[in-house]
C-alpha cells in the first residue's frame, strides 16, 4: 500500500491541514495518509507546543471522520532529536509491505537540500509538493549550495499537486485565540470544542 506521510507539529492541527491530506488521499494514487505528529521542531522554540499527547489527541479528533487519514504517533517513539531519513528508514522496516511518500510545501521543499541525507530520501521516496500563494517569489532564487532548486523541483520524484490554496498558520490561530478572536470556522469543530473546553492557548 502506497502511504503518505503529512510531518507537522500541529500546533493546532487545522482545516489547511486537512485540505491537503484529503487531497492527496483523494487525488493521488496514496491509499492513506499518515499525520505525523512531530514531538519537537529545532525551528521552532518548544515552549510554544502543546504536549505531544494533547497534539496527538487534536490530530486524531480532527481525522476520525476521515477513513483514508490517520494520526500517527511514530516520531514519539524515536530518539530525539530526529530527522526525516531516520523515520522513514524504521517505517519502511517495520512496514515492509508499505511503500512511503512525503507530503510537503513548496517552501519546504526550497530547503529540502538542508535536510539529512536528502538524496536518499529522494531516490527512494516519492515526494508531493503542494504550492503556496507566495512561492513564485521564493523558487526564483537560488538555492545558496551546489545544488539548485530547479534540479530538485525537476526530480522525478518530486509530483506537485494541484490542491487547493489555503494559507492558514497554527501561529495566526493561537495568537488569534490568546486575544479573544473567533477561530472556529478555520478548525475541525471538534478540535475547536477541545481547545475551546480546556482554555488552550488563551495565555
Amino acid at each position: 500500500m502506497k502511504i503518505g506521510l503529512y510531518f507537522g507539529t500541529f500546533n493546532p492541527i487545522h482545516i489547511g491541514h486537512l485540505i491537503i491530506a484529503n487531497h492527496v488521499a483523494e487525488y493521488s494514487d496514496v491509499k492513506e495518509v499518515w499525520m505525523v505528529v512531530t514531538p519537537h521542531n529545532p525551528l521552532k522554540k518548544k515552549d510554544t507546543l502543546l504536549k505531544d499527547s494533547i497534539r496527538l489527541e487534536l490530530v486524531h479528533l480532527a481525522t476520525e471522520d476521515y477513513p483514508k487519514i490517520k494520526p500517527s504517533d511514530i516520531e514519539f517513539k524515536l530518539p530525539q532529536p530526529n530527522y526525516t531519513v531516520n523515520t522513514l528508514a524504521y517505517l519502511q522496516e517495520k512496514y515492509p509491505e508499505n511503500q512511503f511518500s512525503l507530503i510537503m510545501g513548496e517552501d519546504n521543499l526550497k530547503s529540502f537540500h538542508k535536510w539529512k541525507n536528502y538524496e536518499v530520501i529522494l531516490e527512494n521516496h516519492d515526494i508531493f509538493v503542494y504550492p503556496r500563494l507566495d512561492a513564485k517569489d521564493r523558487t526564483t532564487k537560488i538555492i545558496p549550495s551546489k545544488v539548485n532548486y530547479l534540479t530538485i523541483k525537476n526530480h522525478p520524484k518530486v509530483h506537485y499537486i494541484n490542491a487547493p490554496i489555503v494559507e492558514i498558520s497554527a501561529t495566526f490561530i493561537r495568537e488569534s485565540i490568546k486575544n479573544k478572536k473567533n477561530v472556529r470556522p478555520l478548525l475541525p469543530n471538534k478540535v475547536w470544542e477541545y481547545i475551546d473546553h480546556n482554555n488552550l492557548y488563551k495565555k
